[in-house]
């Protein structure tokens, strides 16, 4: 099959799933019908499940995983929809690539929980690692999508009450930006099988409620002071509406002195690193577990 064709089979598959949503449709339905479409992709790993205060957290560790390496992963979904059962499979091929522990945690979701409680889920999920005795450096951070912006979020929130940072972050297209300011969002309208910017701006307000700020640093990292945070590893697809949340994250984010390493491939979807079917999520998966090992032997 053709990369255009598997892409094409790919978006038919959301799609379908998409188009089993109505106004009826309850948000519970629609976080099992996300659970039931990627959950069956992970493959049969021994599992440790456990809790951090009242959250649910997994530990992933792939065959080669070295112990002392760990990932924190924030799945993405539009602070709505999924979990660690949605996203185990992709945080099974992050740990292989990485040769890292990957911890994954069911953050709080929107309408129950709004901005700001998945920041403080992200950030307890951080300090718990630290409170391990895991050293920050043989700690990153990693998100797809809102888990991505959830990402930044959760190093920024750390850096400003002064915990030390994590080795590295992997931000896989990443939302930054609640106001939907990107150029494109008109340059990708036509290109973007899934997304447009009234959805994304109607995902923001579920987020942030009727009086939020989209602005707010916590909630579009992208308008943050980045300063002080670690290296960014950042991939996205080349037919995003929110391209430009990745295009101009890795610019401030280098402004503001920090390392910022950009990938856009062509013609990819968003978060195409979920479809394993892709061999475009798997070289991107390599290269970035490539680079996170490189961080973590820095330490």
């Amino acid at each position: 099959m053709r990369g255009a064709d598997r892409v094409a089979a790919v978006v038919a598959g959301l799609n379908a799933i998409y188009g089993r949503w109505t106004r009826e449709t309850t948000v519970e339905a629609m976080r099992r019908d996300w659970d039931d479409a990627f959950g069956v992709r992970a493959r049969n790993w021994q599992r440790q499940r456990f809790q951090i205060g009242n959250m649910d957290a997994e530990w992933i560790s792939a065959p080669q995983a070295q112990p002392e390496n760990a990932i924190l992963f924030l799945h993405g979904g539009g602070f709505r929809i999924g979990s660690i059962d949605s996203h185990r499979d992709l945080a099974q091929r992050l740990s292989e690539a990485a040769r890292a522990r990957v911890l994954t945690i069911d953050y709080r979701l929107s309408p129950e929980h709004g901005f700001p409680s998945p920041v403080e889920d992200a950030l307890a999920g951080f300090r718990w690692l630290l409170e391990q005795g895991m050293p920050a450096q043989r700690i990153a951070i990693a998100g797809d999508s809102a888990g991505g912006g959830l990402a930044l979020a959760c190093m920024i929130a750390a850096r400003d009450a002064g915990l030390p940072m994590p080795c590295a972050a992997f931000l896989m297209s990443p939302w930054t930006d609640m106001t939907a300011s990107g150029a494109s969002y008109e340059t990708c309208a036509t290109l973007d099988p899934m997304h447009q910017r009234a959805m994304i701006l109607g995902m923001a307000r579920g987020y942030l409620g009727k009086d939020g700020d989209p602005r707010a640093p916590l909630a579009s990292p992208l308008f943050a002071d980045l300063r002080g945070l670690p290296p960014l590893i950042v991939q996205c697809g080349g037919r995003e509406v929110i391209l430009d949340d990745s295009r101009v994250l890795a610019e401030r984010a280098r402004e503001a002195g920090v390392a910022a390493e950009l990938d856009v491939y062509e013609p990819m979807i968003h978060v195409f690193h979920m479809f394993a079917e892709l061999p475009e999520a798997g070289i991107a998966l390599s290269k970035a577990g490539v680079l996170l090992q490189t961080h973590f032997a820095r330490s």
